[in-house]
């Protein structure tokens, strides 16, 4: 399939506008970082890629900052290669969405993320698996739910 909605029909369900917290934690569990946040996924039909998400993140000293990750689709999976990350996901079940991906200036330091979209496309729970030299050093938890 070379089509991006035909071919994952679980990432089209998470079209639109979500808000959420990030909660990033240590092994044993200690919160070391939690931030709000706006995420909008969409599938721009004439556009050079078929899958655009920006993230937005507000922090409770007033830092924000603003990410954009365009996607290209192959083979049922979405890729992405930015100037910061380079990544691919893929659809496991009727609910289920993993990624991994890399920043390309840390080396050595990958994650996987498992997505989770509810049943009435209404809620996300999503859970990141953060590894250096293979091994996990944090985790971050997040939880949303659809604006629009």
């Amino acid at each position: 399939m070379s089509n991006i909605r035909e071919g994952m029909p679980v990432l089209v369900r998470h079209e639109g506008d979500w808000v959420g917290t990030y909660t990033v934690v240590d092994l044993e569990g200690n919160i070391v970082d939690k931030h709000e946040s706006h995420l909008t996924c969409s599938f721009p039909v004439d556009d050079a890629y078929p899958y655009y998400q920006t993230n937005r993140y507000t922090w409770s000293d007033g830092k924000r900052e603003e990410y954009q990750f365009p996607g290209m689709y192959q083979d049922k999976k979405l890729l992405f290669d930015t100037e910061r990350v380079l990544g691919h996901a893929w659809e496991v079940d009727d609910s289920t969405v993993i990624l991994y991906f890399s920043y390309k200036g840390v080396p050595d330091m990958y994650l996987y993320e498992m997505i989770q979209i509810s049943a009435c496309n209404n809620y996300r729970a999503r859970t990141w698996h953060w590894f250096k030299n293979n091994k996990i050093f944090k985790r971050t938890l997040v939880t949303e739910e659809r604006v629009k």
